[in-house]
């Protein structure tokens, strides 16, 4: 994800915020102004953000102080100029309590905020590290737009106030929410690392003017959500702004791919990946601990394979064990010179892509919208979406969040960049609901009843997906290497070889084993849909193939010294040879699309059975005019009955 979140409560913990995060994650300087700290930094101001600020006086855009920082998260949730209020309530002949009162945003809490940290797709920061100023202020701008579009849906449909006894009752907050977001540059590492902070108050004001604390649980339920989201909305404006496009990418064997931008070179993310090197030496380390650890008695203490949760409790602990100390934060304009100089040193990547980083990736960009029309069907998205969430959650059980932020991925993976009309990602959601999900809640409290937490399962059964492999326990071995497979004894470890060299059992991903229980959900509802989907079987294929990497390039040439040589006629002539080379040559995932060649074919060949069994069975329940009289075949009767194409799809198949 790139939208982390964070609880901030009173005490400690904001006192970390106001030392660090608002000065560029930096250190700030003993009995140093905030504004001076910054500017020492070179990080711009902090700014409030949202709706909530008419309430308080405030208005969106305003500089952060440091006193209004105190009083609303260090102060267990006062008003941000509370005091002011509190002289002025004092001087108008207020006792000291009722001052206080006054300047008070309802009950004092103990989690005063929570800090959503956004951050763009790498290839985006990188074209913003080491682009030109233009293309810096364009992804600047699409970033804080971005972030605002989310704070916003976060203000329309997901938080809530709670009131009443034990929280019985919830409302939305009609004014909505006050933020305060500050600009990071870097990363630990050095790397550049464009995101921002954004401090979200738990204060909210309700309809009868009483302040109310938002449910902190149901932010952090829509996290994925909200970034899926933000990851749409940026790249969306970044594309169309600086002519580019996205593709997947696959970052972790096993995890869901990433949209990043086409013709951004992998080693310069793998340049910034300083990090994530030294977490991954530190995880195979801690791994080994893992399946090796024995107790007294000799026993396996825990599983001989590393499952998805340890996995990621040891990735926590691996990221905490390799955190470098902080480093002191420098001017944006230095740091510019500064990545430009280390990547074309360090990055492996020629100097001429790396100064003119827009080149390839709009050239990239042409190639896929010449070769790539973006359909999005709602029917369609409503099948891709229910099949994947449902593989995706332990039991075939999921909430209504769960589908949003995978239709915003599905829309991101189809439209490579593309805007979309606002609310599609709600219609694909709510024809997932009414066509493919079974509402199985039991509210045994008010909350079941309530829409954001209906349980929802798919229409079909679990006897559909293939079975998962509970693996056996090996007997434990401490010499041994563990075993490549959980049912094969263990193997001598080589000689020479250190822990973190080993060959680690681990259970696939969640991911990894939804795509193909995915495939099994999606081709048996496609030849099964109901008959107004059933018209649009060829549309199936062309929908999917538009959104295929592989259907992108055309094939190797030959000879590479008669590369030059004119393609063929409609084989897209305007598209640039070169391009397509250096595409072949990208982390384009295939395998991520869920749909391959082979899974094309068999779709095709159970839509041209469904048609034949439908004219069968009309054979059947239609008496011919003339039961003795023998029709005879004509080709033209053949064509009647196949499905025509439609003109865009027609076009891009004979691409094809």
């Amino acid at each position: 994800m790139t939208v982390d979140i964070r609880v901030i409560r009173a005490g400690q913990m904001y006192r970390y915020y106001l030392c660090e995060t608002v000065v560029g994650d930096g250190r700030r300087p003993a009995r140093t102004p905030l504004r001076a700290a910054q500017e020492q930094a070179g990080v711009p101001v902090g700014r409030w953000m949202g709706r909530g600020l008419a309430a308080l006086g405030l208005a969106p855009g305003e500089e952060v102080t440091e006193a209004q920082l105190r009083n609303l998260f260090g102060e267990r949730g006062r008003h941000p100029d509370a005091d002011r209020i509190k002289a002025e309530r004092l001087a108008a002949g207020d006792s000291a309590k009722k001052a206080f009162k006054a300047s008070a945003l309802g009950r004092q809490v103990t989690v005063t905020g929570v800090d959503f940290v956004f951050r763009p797709q790498p290839t985006i920061y990188l074209l913003w590290a080491l682009g030109d100023e233009e293309t810096r202020l364009v992804i600047e701008a699409a970033h804080e737009r971005a972030i605002e579009r989310v704070l916003e849906w976060i203000e329309d449909e997901v938080a809530v106030i709670r009131y009443g006894k034990d929280g019985i009752y919830r409302v939305r907050p009609p004014g909505g929410l006050v933020a305060a977001r500050f600009r990071h540059y870097e990363a630990r590492s050095g790397r550049p690392l464009l995101h921002d902070h954004l401090l979200l108050a738990v204060k909210g004001q309700r309809l009868d003017g009483k302040w109310g604390s938002i449910h902190t649980t149901a932010l952090h339920e829509n996290t994925v959500a909200a970034s899926a989201l933000y990851n749409e909305l940026v790249a969306a404006e970044v594309c169309e702004t600086l002519g580019l496009a996205t593709e997947p990418r696959i970052v972790t064997p096993g995890r869901r791919p990433v949209m990043e931008i086409a013709g951004v070179p992998h080693e310069l993310i793998r340049w910034t990946a300083r990090r994530s090197d030294q977490i991954a030496a530190c995880l195979a380390e801690l791994e080994h601990e893992y399946v090796t650890a024995v107790d007294d008695d000799g026993e396996l203490k825990f599983l001989p394979v590393v499952s998805e949760r340890a996995r990621a409790k040891m990735n926590q602990i691996a990221a905490r064990k390799t955190r470098p100390a902080k480093r002191k934060t420098q001017p944006l304009a230095q740091l510019r010179v500064w990545w430009k100089v280390s990547a074309i040193l360090t990055s492996k990547v020629a100097a001429d892509v790396i100064t003119n980083l827009l080149e390839p990736a709009r050239a990239a960009a042409a190639a896929i919208r010449a070769r790539v029309v973006a359909v999005v069907d709602v029917a369609l998205a409503a099948v891709d979406v229910t099949a994947t969430v449902f593989v995706m959650n332990e039991g075939g059980r999921f909430h209504r969040r769960h589908l949003l932020a995978e239709a915003r991925r599905h829309l991101a993976l189809v439209l490579r960049g593309r805007r979309r009309d606002p609310g599609l990602d709600e219609e694909i959601v709510a024809a997932a609901i009414s066509t493919h999900c079974l509402d199985i809640s039991e509210p045994k409290t008010t909350i079941g009843l309530l829409a954001d937490y209906r349980l929802y399962t798919a229409r079909w059964d679990l006897a559909d997906l293939p079975a998962r492999r509970r693996p056996p326990a090996p007997a434990p071995d401490l010499d041994r290497q563990p075993p490549a497979d959980p049912g094969e004894p263990a193997a001598l470890r080589p000689p020479g070889q250190d822990a973190g060299e080993w060959e680690i059992p681990r259970i696939p991903l969640q991911y990894d084993r939804a795509v193909p229980a995915g495939a099994v959900v999606r081709e048996k509802l496609r030849t099964t849909m109901t008959a107004a989907v059933r018209g649009r079987a060829y549309d199936v294929v062309a929908h999917q193939q538009a959104a295929m990497p592989e259907q992108l390039l055309p094939p190797e040439p030959a000879d590479p010294e008669h590369d030059d040589q004119e393609p063929e006629a409609g084989r897209g002539e305007a598209i640039d040879m070169t391009a397509l080379r250096a595409l072949r040559q990208s982390r384009t995932d295939v395998g991520a699309l869920d749909l391959t060649a082979d899974r094309l074919r068999r779709l095709q060949e159970a839509a041209t059975k469904m048609l034949n069994d439908v004219r069968a069975r009309a054979d059947r329940h239609t008496p011919p005019a003339d039961a003795d009289a023998v029709r005879p075949v004509h080709p033209d009767d053949q064509q009647a009955h196949r499905p025509q194409q439609p003109g865009p799809h027609r076009d891009r198949e004979a691409g094809h």
